[in-house]
């Protein structure tokens, strides 16, 4: 049987497209080339941020184009890229402190915990939590809980208070690694082995093998058990 087809409309251009698709695949599926907006294809990049409304629902959505399936009536219209306030910095020469992130970010003071950002989330992150910890200055906590963060900014496109919580994240995880993670003895070891250059010998014997040596090389490494 023929997969049902629904009506959707793409820049007020209504056309007909099967209902299983992604807002993405009904995109090329009704003729457009996607130049922008379109990483990963699987909700891990975040670079498909897209606004919609459904007829006769007043509501503007937002969603990742990849991960949402097209609805009956589904108005589409593209913007030239998602909105959000990035602060521009230097971190060579900021501090990890509470100070540091309300003179970058003031915004994050304005935060009413109404939620609205976490229901956002695709990941599920709750991104509410870890702006009361950004409030609280606690860099660490707001690096650990938005870890998995992949910047495509719906948290901030409903934010009533105007913020941009994944920049502001962003800028703590830069913080975190930068100043207050603890440094590995171990990677210092190997940094300094490379400077001294204890593998150039064996660098330059790898750069003149061909793919097949390369490749049995590869198989018959030795492999640490877990």
């Amino acid at each position: 049987m023929a997969e049902k087809l629904i009506s959707i409309y793409i820049m007020g251009k209504k056309y007909e497209v099967p209902s299983s698709l992604t807002i993405m695949k009904a995109m090329e599926w009704a003729g457009y080339k996607l130049i922008r907006g379109a990483g990963c294809r699987s909700g891990f990049c975040g670079a498909c941020a897209t606004v919609y409304r459904i007829k006769g629902d007043y509501r503007l959505r937002i969603a990742l184009a990849c991960q949402t399936v097209v609805e009956p009536e589904m108005y589409l219209a593209q913007i030239p890229f998602f909105p959000a306030e990035k602060a521009i910095y230097d971190i060579e020469g900021l501090e990890p402190t509470a100070e540091q992130l309300f003179q970058i970010y003031p915004e994050i003071l304005r935060c009413l915990s109404c939620g609205t950002c976490t229901k956002a989330c695709p990941q599920e992150i709750d991104v509410m939590d870890y702006m009361a910890e950004a409030m609280k200055g606690d860099i660490a906590s707001v690096a650990s809980k938005s870890f998995d963060c992949i910047m495509c900014g719906l948290c901030a496109a409903r934010c009533p208070a105007e913020e941009a919580q994944y920049n502001v994240a962003l800028l703590c995880r830069r913080l975190y690694g930068k100043y207050l993670a603890p440094k590995s003895q171990h990677l210092r070891e190997r940094i300094e082995e490379i400077e001294a250059g204890k593998f150039d010998e064996e660098l330059a014997q790898l750069k003149s093998m061909g793919e097949e040596q390369l490749r049995q090389r590869y198989e018959e490494r030795d492999i640490e058990l877990a």
